[in-house]
């Protein structure tokens, strides 16, 4: 079962520094993965927050399958993250601290067909940082074009 879906959030390396990186696997119903599947998936604006003791990630889209009837999902219905309690403790004290959020950067299927996303806690950069980052591509492009 070969399957190279790899949905990637590009704006979150330009918007955060990112610090750790979680696998988490993800609560779908039926036709959720079939979309995934298809590649029919949006990142870019998602977030993960907590809602008790639990991890959601919230505002990622899932398009509808277009084969599925009354059984359909609803697009960007909140979904479960799961993860190890120990895992969900050192990111719930890491939240705690003052500039950090969970960015969704990847969602993928592994070998065993499972989605999975991985997550990373990030600080928000502020707009000279974004220059910089700017800058450094630009550099890197320059000398790689002239090798």
């Amino acid at each position: 079962m070969a399957n190279n879906i790899k949905i990637k959030n590009k704006k979150a390396s330009f918007e955060y520094f990112l610090v750790e990186k979680y696998t988490a696997g993800i609560v779908l119903t039926g036709t959720e993965i079939k979309s995934i599947r298809r590649g029919k998936v949006s990142i870019a604006e998602s977030y993960c927050a907590f809602i008790g003791d639990e991890l959601f990630v919230k505002n990622m889209h899932i398009a509808e399958y277009e084969y599925g009837t009354y059984n359909n999902h609803e697009p960007k219905r909140d979904r479960k993250l799961l993860l190890t309690r120990r895992e969900l403790k050192k990111l719930k004290s890491k939240l705690d601290e003052k500039g950090f959020t969970l960015i969704p950067t990847l969602l993928f299927i592994n070998e065993n067909g499972l989605a999975k996303l991985e997550i990373s806690t990030a600080k928000g950069k502020k707009l000279y940082d974004k220059r910089d980052t700017i800058k450094k591509k630009d550099t890197r492009k320059e000398i790689e074009k002239d090798i």
